[in-house]
């Protein structure tokens, strides 16, 4: 049987020595925002809980949104209780300008692929990472291609100008 979101935040507000950055549950799915330096504590805790037993982390995604000022990257965690069939996600974000965020591989093994992946479009870098390379793009790729920071389109082409459509 799944825990209660509440009992699972009392968990997490215990062992994070204070309150998360912020907390919200959209459709009755615990997310939690937390300061970097929480994560790998609290991931631990969770994870070695004899009753929560998180110990499948389902995935590990970046976010880019430039409009936080100082929170301008993002990673979000998600994890599964087979045991209770229960799932919480955790977020952190850094700035773009120090994009560091504690690596997950000292947890989970499935982090390694996922944090290469990360860092290799959004440029995060996951301090403590085994081999922390670019997975996808090539080695001398100069920028990461997900950030929010180049216009979708060539601006100068002019097969896309509205006019020519009707509009």
């Amino acid at each position: 049987m799944p825990f209660s979101n509440e009992k699972i935040l009392q968990f997490i507000q215990e062992n994070i020595g204070g309150e998360p950055v912020s907390v919200s549950e959209p459709f009755d799915f615990l997310t939690v925002e937390l300061n970097p330096d929480q994560l790998l504590p609290l991931v631990g805790a969770l994870k070695s809980h004899p009753q929560f037993q998180f110990t499948f982390m389902t995935d590990l995604c970046g976010l880019h949104i430039p409009e936080q000022e100082g929170k301008e990257l993002g990673v979000v965690y998600m994890f599964h209780s087979w045991s209770s069939n229960t799932k919480i996600r955790l977020k952190v974000f850094v700035p773009v300008a120090n994009p560091v965020v504690p690596s997950m591989t000292a947890h989970f093994n499935s982090a390694n692929w996922m944090e290469r992946e990360t860092y290799d479009f959004y440029g995060i870098i996951f301090d403590g990472h085994p081999n922390l390379k670019r997975i996808l793009n090539v080695d001398d790729m100069d920028y990461f291609p997900l950030r929010k920071e180049y216009p979708l389109e060539d601006q100068i082409r002019q097969d896309k100008v509205d006019s020519m459509f009707g509009r």
